[in-house]
Order: C-alpha cells, then sequence, then structure tokens
C-alpha cells in the first residue's frame, strides 16, 4: 500500500487552517455515538485526538462533554483549534504539540485514541504501538474518515475534479485503505469497520472551499485557474436553489486494545 507519511503531512497543512476550519465536514451523530458507545466514553475518561488538526472533532466529542488532548504537530493547525471558543459547561479541549508515532503522553494515559481524517498520514504501525502505549488496559481505538459518495452523480463530478490535482493519488488510494492495519494488528482485538452517512449542503464559495482545503489543491496561479473554472462548472451543473450537496460514507474503524 503507498505510504503518504512521506509527503511531508504536518507541513503541507501550512497556509490552509482558515480554510480548513471553515469549509471541512464534520462527522455525523450517528458515528459519534457509536464511538461514545463502544468506548464507554464519559465524562471521566480521556479521549486523545491524534492528528487533529484545527479541532473539528475534538470540539465535537467536547460538546459531548468528554475531556479531549488533542494532539498536533502543524503550528498554525494547532493555534488555529486553540483560538476556538467553546460554549459554556463544555470541558475546555487541551492542545499539543506531538505526532501519532511520538505523542509526548505518559504510559497508560488514555482511554480511547482517535485519528479523525487522519491516519493515512501516519506511519501506521508505529502509530499503533504509540497508541498501545497511551491507552489503558482495554481501551480503545477509533479512526474515521469522510469519504466522498461517487454513487452520487454530483459528488463523482467534485471527485474528478480533486483527483486532478499534484499529489491526489498519493493521498486518497493510501486515505481509503490506511483503516485496515488496525483491522489485523497484533496489538488489537475485536477490529470492526462501520460505515455511516454524511453529507454537505454548500454555496459555490462553500464547494471552492471545500476543494481548496485539500492538501493537494493547486497552489500555483495558472493550475489554480483552471481548478476553480471546473468546479465552478460543477457547481452550475449540479445547483439547486443555490446550493449543492456533497455525499460521503464516513468509515469508523474500531478496535480494543490487546491486554499485553
Amino acid at each position: 500500500m503507498p505510504d503518504a507519511s512521506r509527503y511531508n503531512p504536518t507541513g503541507r497543512f501550512s497556509g490552509l487552517a482558515e480554510t480548513y476550519a471553515k469549509h471541512r465536514p464534520g462527522y455525523p451523530e450517528a458515528a459519534l455515538d457509536y464511538i461514545m458507545q463502544r468506548c464507554g466514553l464519559s465524562g471521566t475518561s480521556r479521549l486523545v485526538d491524534v492528528g487533529c488538526g484545527t479541532g473539528i472533532s475534538t470540539r465535537l466529542f467536547a460538546a459531548r462533554c468528554i475531556p479531549v488532548i488533542g494532539i498536533e504537530p502543524n503550528d498554525e493547525m494547532r493555534a488555529r483549534a486553540e483560538a476556538e471558543a467553546v460554549p459554556a459547561g463544555v470541558p475546555v479541549p487541551e492542545y499539543r504539540k506531538g505526532t501519532a508515532e511520538a505523542t509526548g503522553l505518559p504510559d497508560v494515559s488514555a482511554d480511547a485514541v482517535l485519528a479523525a481524517q487522519a491516519f493515512h498520514w501516519f506511519r501506521a504501525d508505529e502509530a499503533l504501538r504509540e497508541f498501545h502505549r497511551n491507552l489503558r488496559p482495554g481501551g480503545h481505538v477509533a479512526l474515521i474518515w469522510n469519504e466522498r459518495d461517487e454513487r452520487d452523480a454530483c459528488t463523482a463530478a467534485f471527485g474528478a475534479v480533486m483527483r486532478s490535482g499534484p499529489d491526489a493519488a498519493a493521498v486518497e488510494l493510501p486515505r481509503g485503505r490506511a483503516g485496515e492495519a488496525l483491522l489485523h494488528h497484533p496489538l488489537f482485538v475485536d477490529a470492526t469497520r462501520t460505515l455511516f452517512a454524511n453529507e454537505q449542503h454548500l454555496d459555490e464559495g462553500g464547494l471552492l472551499g471545500r476543494a481548496f482545503s485539500a492538501s493537494y489543491a493547486p497552489r500555483e496561479p495558472v493550475a489554480v485557474e483552471r481548478f476553480t473554472a471546473a468546479l465552478r462548472e460543477v457547481f452550475a451543473r449540479h445547483a439547486r436553489s443555490g446550493k449543492v450537496v456533497l455525499r460521503y460514507e464516513t468509515s469508523v474503524y474500531l478496535a480494543r486494545s490487546a491486554v499485553s
């Protein structure tokens, strides 16, 4: 399987924090409920969100009154997460610099480790061994991705434009299959993969923002112009009442730490 970790996963998101925070989709309530139930999370648990980026998934779990530590190596993305306010009564997430392979957290200090839209950037075996070290006995790992559901015509057209961007194949192929590493890892048991439906309703600016939040979207001016024109054509063809709908399948990979 191609290894996306060699494509500078920390540096390639520099300059994208605001766009990423504004335009990336969240995760469906049903998927969050499933993770909460399977991992046995409560207000006394500790969840570690590795590769947390701008804190999208971190805040979703904090909003459910779960104490969360976000681990993020990119300073700009982490600062954007720290700047985001949370509602009164919600535990304020703690953010720390670190990587999936070296979180900097103590042994047996977490009840669950989450990686949302991030695990494909990690060195899979090293990261899972680090997660196992971080977890208390019987703790869980949850890996989650929003993957385009290209059975939908608009989403398929959007996907075709996205695949025209530089490095697209290097990122998209390992992203779609990266969770399989958890299904067969010797340090984890009871591994499963479960799918949930998700969607984004976007105006034209939102569709452009969603596209340019990808680390492999073009940045060179001529390529940006072509990419933008293709996205505008997708919007014009599929918009209804000023919006398009991008549809996703949200994959949740879950496994329990084996007792060593």
